[in-house]
């Protein structure tokens, strides 16, 4: 099987069986979701759907989050991972948003990435998920699935990686196969012991031919 061939098929599977796939984390509007993505690093959506109604509850939008201290966001978000560096990010990013972006969330990769605390992983997540424009975020689950299944061949970084799947996918999918391939990775193709029993696309898939 040629890769363009695992990919078509794969991709075909996926737009049978979950024509609808989207982030797990709670939001309302784009101020919402990029504060929700910073928290979101090296912790759990649960966790951070947790943490976020209390917090937007008390800072709601980039404005009334500008305002406040580093010390208070902290005392919201201290069950996160990381909570010191995110709280700086969170108001690092409220700041800039304020002062440079009129309050509006940007739509463009640079401009994201200019944000306290927001990388190109959050960056290509807002652009996808807010904007639906054709980026990929790649976290670990996108990394070891893509790699695991053979989309990916050599791929040593989230960037390579980002690159060689894109090339494959249709641009009008590129936003809905980020989050396929993570939550294929979340439930089904799991670090550890991937349930290869209950896989819909073992049959295209290298790590399952091999074993």
């Amino acid at each position: 099987m040629t890769k363009k061939e695992r990919f078509e098929r794969i991709i075909e599977y996926f737009k049978t069986y979950q024509p609808i796939a989207e982030t797990e984390l709670d939001y309302k509007t784009p101020f919402e979701l990029i504060v929700a993505v910073i928290l979101s690093a090296q912790c759990t959506d649960k966790r951070v759907n947790i943490i976020t109604p209390r917090l937007l509850e008390r800072f709601p939008t980039a404005y009334e989050m500008a305002q406040a201290s580093v010390d208070e966001v902290f005392s919201f978000i201290k069950s996160c991972s990381y909570p010191n560096n995110k709280a700086k990010h969170l108001v690092g990013m409220a700041n800039m948003l304020v002062e440079k972006f009129n309050e509006v969330v940007p739509d463009d990769i640079n401009e994201l990435q200019k944000l306290p605390g927001v990388g190109r992983k959050t960056a290509n997540v807002i652009a996808s998920v807010v904007y639906n424009k054709p980026t990929l975020a790649v976290d670990t689950h996108v990394f070891r699935v893509s790699k695991r299944i053979g989309l990916t061949t050599n791929a040593k970084t989230p960037l390579e990686t980002e690159r060689q799947l894109v090339k494959y996918i249709p641009e009008n999918l590129i936003p809905i196969a980020h989050h396929w391939l993570i939550l294929h990775g979340r439930y089904v193709c799991i670090a550890r012991k991937p349930k290869c029993e209950s896989c819909g696309i073992s049959q295209y898939c290298n790590y399952f031919s091999e074993k």
